[in-house]
């Protein structure tokens, strides 16, 4: 089974810039976005085979979460059950037979982390839901987790020690959800690739430059680990400041 996550960075601005012909050439079972910044009813795509789900902010043009699944789901649900954390349109989980694929867009911590608090209480709150899902089955996260793990994960560690994305708490955070029982599964295949990126800012020529990070995420649970086949980060793909992630495993 073939997984594609990406930030879309806005799904209308996405259209312009060769959105439907990347689709259709990753040719994915399951197609995650992020950052769709629209609602339900300004994403009036629609892809011959694919059932479609939307979870989208109450602010409008901002955050949102949408899949496209060419298997048709179990139960589908919007959020982690939490009202305070639900306003976003942050989370999308769609269960199947054996497993939960969940698809995320963690929230940024800003500019001198002025939303780190509220970033730690997401944090605690959606490892509990991922924990909770994953004691009656495997789970599969995607999504742009807002994190570089760790210095080989970005270009340029020491000057964004303590900016949002690679501060202390945040990568403690990541820290101990691998630490729960799930495999970062870029890092399961290629623990040692240096200068692969899946973000770069849209300022100072940096994705010219390679100048990113890596901060989109396909996690499993351990259970799932003889299943991996190969995790993908195209970085050729243009459309966003972000490429698209994959993940191949067999289910």
């Amino acid at each position: 089974m073939k997984l594609i996550s990406w930030n879309v960075n806005g799904i209308r601005a996405c259209l312009n810039k060769g959105f439907e012909e990347s689709f259709h050439k990753l040719n994915a079972d399951i197609f995650a976005l992020q950052e769709t910044k629209a609602q339900p009813e300004q994403i009036e795509l629609e892809f011959e085979g694919y059932h479609k789900y939307v979870n989208s902010a109450k602010k409008k043009g901002y955050s949102g979460v949408a899949v496209f699944t060419k298997i048709e789901p179990l139960a589908v649900t919007k959020g982690i059950g939490i009202e305070e954390h639900d306003q976003e349109g942050r989370v999308l989980t769609l269960e199947y037979p054996d497993f939960y694929f969940v698809a995320c867009y963690t929230p940024n911590s800003k500019r001198e982390l002025a939303r780190l608090d509220y970033r730690m209480e997401w944090e605690d709150a959606f490892l509990a839901y991922l924990d909770h899902l994953k004691e009656k089955k495997s789970v599969i996260l995607c999504g742009d987790l807002n994190v570089a793990h760790e210095e080989i994960d970005l270009k340029n560690p020491k000057t964004n020690h303590k900016n949002a994305g690679f501060s202390d708490e945040e990568r403690a955070k990541m820290t101990e959800l691998l630490s729960h029982g799930y495999i970062d599964t870029y890092r399961y295949f290629y623990p040692d690739q240096e200068g692969i990126y899946s973000w770069w800012s849209y300022m100072f020529k940096a994705r010219e430059k390679n100048a990113g990070w890596r901060i989109d995420y396909f996690i499993v649970s351990d259970d799932l680990k003889d299943q991996l086949v190969d995790a993908y980060i195209y970085t050729d793909i243009m459309g966003s400041d972000h490429c698209p992630v994959g993940l191949e495993v067999n289910l």
